[in-house]
C-alpha cells in the first residue's frame, strides 16, 4: 500500500462499524483491537478520534483529524481571501513595490460585553509615543503601539457600523477583535457579529472580558465559541483567546501581543509610492473651520495640498492632524489623520481617491451626483446580485462564490437545507462554491438585510416572512430576498442558477402617460413634443411608445429631452405641461399619447 494511502481521515465522532468501513476492516477486529486497549465498546457505540486514532494506529495507518484538516483548508483559503480583498486597493501596483504596513483593527461583539472599555484601555495604556495623554480630539481612529509594531485602531465599536464601511465599498479592517463577557458568554449578538467578521474574511482574535466577575467563566465561553468552530489555540484550535479586565488593564499587553503575532501571519500589504486610495472613518461640520473628515489611509501617501474625491465631496487638503491634534504634512497606509478642505461632508466608508486636481475632483464628483439623483427619481437600482444573473458574473469574474443567508422557521429544516446546499455545491461542474453566511430560525430581519448588502449575499427563507424594516431596506439596497414553502423547488432554483438556466423575468410598468398638445422644431433636437402629463409622471430615464388612436406608432425609445420652459428636468409629473423628444421620433401629432414605461423584474 502506498504511504499516502496510510493516511485516514477521522471524524471527530464515529460508531465503531463506521471506523471498520473507513478503514476496510472489520467490525470485530476493531472491537478485538479496543478491548485490548481496555475500552469496550459495542458495535453501534459512538467513540472520539483520541479512541479511533488508537485503532488506526494500530492497524497500520495513520489517523488525521478530519475537522482539523477541514480547518486548516478554512483557514488556507481564508488566508487567500485576506491577501485578495484589498486588491481593489492596491489595483495596478506592482508586486514589488507593496510592503507591510500596520493592521487595521475593529472590535465587534455584543453590546454590554465592554467594546468600549476595553478600547478606553488601549488608548490609554498603548498609544503611540508622544500621544499619551494628548489626544484633544476624537477622530474615530487611533495607533497604538507594542514593542515598536503600530496597530490601527477603528473607534467604531460594533457589527453594524464594520458592515456599513463594508457595504459602501470599504473593507473595514484587518483583524477583528471579538469580545465575549466571561460572566455572560455567547449572546446572538456575539453570533451576528462573528457572522459579519467571516463574510469579510478577517483574522479573528477573541477578548475574553469582565473576568474579574465573581460569577466569570472564561473555559465555558471557551467551550461555546468552540461550538461555533472558533477552537482556542490552546485546545489545538487556530484562534486566539486572550483573558482581559479592562478597568485594571490586566491582559491587554497580551491582547495586543496576539494582535501582532496575528499581523505576522496575514499579508496585509500597500504602496506607500503609490496611488492614493483610502476610505472615511466619519465626518462633520465644525462652525468655525467647516467640514472636518477622519480618513484612513490604505495605500499611497496622502500630502498636504491633494486634491481628493470621497463619494459625492471634493476638496483640496488644506490641513491634516493626527490622533493628537498635532499637524502633520503626511499620512502613510494605515494612518488616520482628521482633514480640512472637502466642500461637504462624506459618508462614513465611502472611499476616497486622488484626483489629478480641482477641476477633476470636481467632474468626478458632479458625476456621481448625477447618477444619486438619478436613482433617486428613477427607477430603484436593481438587486447587487440576484439569483438569476449569478452565473453571468461569476463567469466575468465578478462572483467567486455564491453567499447565502438562510433562514427557516424551525431547526430541524436548517440542517438539511445546508447539507443539500453543500452536495449541490460539490456537484456542480462549473466550480461554484456555494458558500452559507448565516443559518438561524426565525424571521428575516434588517440585520440579515444588511450582511447580505455587504457580503452581496442572497437570502433564502423557508417557510418564513420578511418583517416590514428588513423588507423596506432590502428594497432600498437591493438585496433579494427569496421565499419558499417548497424544498425541493429551493433546491432546484439553486442548481438551476449554477448551471446558468434560471433565467430573470420582467414586465414593463406604465409609469406615466401624457397628450400631445403641439408640436415644435429645435435646431439640433428635432421635433419636440408640447404635452401635458395626464396620469403618473414622466422621466428621462425611462422608455415611451406612441399611440396613435389604437394602434402603437413607436414603441422601446428613449426619452432625449425632457423641459419645463427653459429647464432640463429629471420629471414632470400630472397637471403639469412639459416639452418632450424622443430618440428617433419626428412624426408627432396633437392627439398623440406618449406613455412611459420601466423595465421591471419579477419573482
Amino acid at each position: 500500500m502506498a504511504e499516502a494511502a496510510k493516511n485516514i481521515l477521522v471524524p471527530d465522532y464515529l460508531t465503531v462499524r463506521e471506523l471498520a468501513e473507513l478503514i476496510d476492516s472489520s467490525p470485530i477486529d476493531v472491537m478485538k483491537t479496543l478491548i485490548s486497549n481496555g475500552i469496550m465498546a459495542s458495535i453501534n457505540q459512538q467513540i472520539d478520534f483520541d479512541t479511533a486514532a488508537i485503532v488506526v494506529e494500530e492497524l497500520g495507518f495513520t489517523a488525521q483529524s478530519a475537522s482539523a484538516v477541514a480547518a486548516a483548508r478554512e483557514e488556507e483559503e481564508r488566508a487567500e481571501l485576506q491577501e485578495e480583498k484589498w486588491s481593489a486597493m492596491y489595483e495596478g501596483e506592482s508586486a514589488d513595490n507593496l510592503t507591510r504596513r500596520p493592521p487595521i483593527i475593529t472590535i465587534l461583539g455584543h453590546v454590554d460585553h465592554g467594546k468600549t472599555t476595553l478600547l478606553d484601555t488601549i488608548r490609554k495604556t498603548a498609544v503611540a509615543e508622544g500621544e499619551a495623554g494628548g489626544i484633544t480630539q476624537h477622530i474615530g481612529a487611533y495607533q497604538a503601539q507594542h514593542d515598536g509594531n503600530i496597530l490601527t485602531f477603528l473607534d467604531t465599536p460594533g457589527h453594524e457600523a464594520f458592515t456599513a464601511m463594508r457595504a459602501r465599498g470599504a473593507q473595514g479592517a484587518d483583524i477583528a477583535i471579538l469580545v465575549v463577557a466571561a460572566d455572560d458568554g455567547v449572546m446572538p449578538t456575539t453570533r451576528e457579529a462573528l457572522d459579519h467578521a467571516r463574510a469579510a474574511n478577517v483574522a479573528l482574535v477573541v477578548a475574553i472580558t469582565k473576568v474579574d466577575r465573581s460569577n466569570a467563566n472564561p473555559e465555558l465561553v471557551k467551550q461555546q465559541l468552540a461550538e461555533l468552530d472558533l477552537v482556542p489555540d490552546e485546545w489545538d484550535g487556530s484562534t486566539i483567546m486572550v483573558p482581559v479586565n479592562s478597568l485594571t488593564g490586566e491582559g491587554v499587553e497580551d491582547l495586543l501581543e496576539a494582535l501582532v503575532l496575528v499581523t505576522d501571519e496575514n499579508a496585509i500589504l500597500a504602496n506607500p509610492k503609490g496611488i492614493l486610495r483610502g476610505s472615511v472613518i466619519e465626518a462633520e461640520v465644525d462652525k468655525n473651520r467647516g467640514t472636518m473628515a477622519t480618513l484612513l489611509v490604505m495605500n499611497g501617501t496622502m500630502k498636504r495640498g491633494d486634491s481628493i474625491v470621497a463619494g459625492t465631496s471634493y476638496g483640496r487638503i488644506k490641513a491634516m492632524f493626527d490622533p493628537a491634534g498635532k499637524p502633520v504634512k503626511r499620512a502613510t497606509p494605515s494612518t488616520p489623520v482628521a482633514v480640512l478642505g472637502l466642500g461637504s461632508p462624506p459618508a462614513p466608508g465611502v472611499m476616497f481617491e486622488l484626483a489629478a486636481n480641482d477641476k477633476a475632483a470636481r467632474g468626478i464628483a458632479e458625476s456621481r451626483r448625477d447618477l444619486e439623483r438619478a436613482r433617486e427619481v428613477g427607477e430603484q437600482a436593481p438587486p447587487s446580485m440576484t439569483l438569476e444573473d449569478f452565473l453571468q458574473q461569476f463567469q466575468t469574474g465578478d462572483a467567486k462564490e455564491l453567499s447565502i443567508i438562510l433562514k427557516a422557521d424551525v431547526q430541524g429544516s436548517i440542517q438539511p437545507i445546508t447539507d443539500e446546499l453543500t452536495h449541490i455545491s460539490e456537484r456542480n461542474e462549473e466550480g461554484i462554491a456555494v458558500r452559507v453566511l448565516r443559518q438561524e430560525v426565525g424571521r428575516i430581519t434588517e440585520s440579515d438585510v444588511m450582511l447580505a448588502s455587504a457580503s452581496n449575499a442572497i437570502i433564502f427563507g423557508f417557510n418564513v416572512s420578511a418583517d416590514n424594516a428588513a423588507q423596506a431596506s432590502a428594497d432600498v439596497q437591493g438585496v433579494e430576498i427569496r421565499r419558499y414553502n417548497i424544498i425541493y423547488k429551493l433546491f432546484e432554483d439553486i442548481e438551476l442558477a449554477l448551471h446558468g438556466m434560471l433565467e430573470p423575468k420582467f414586465v414593463n410598468r406604465v409609469i406615466g402617460e401624457s397628450e400631445v398638445l403641439q408640436t415644435f422644431r429645435i435646431p439640433r433636437s428635432g421635433l419636440i413634443a408640447g404635452s401635458i402629463i395626464r396620469k403618473g409622471e414622466a422621466r428621462r430615464n425611462a422608455k415611451a411608445r406612441v399611440r396613435r388612436g389604437d394602434s402603437i406608432i413607436h414603441d422601446n425609445v428613449a426619452v432625449s429631452s425632457l423641459r419645463r420652459f427653459q429647464d432640463d428636468v429629471r420629471e414632470v409629473r400630472a397637471g403639469f405641461e412639459c416639452g418632450i423628444g424622443l430618440d428617433g421620433v419626428n412624426d408627432f401629432e396633437e392627439g398623440d399619447v406618449i406613455e412611459f414605461y420601466v423595465r421591471e423584474r419579477v419573482s
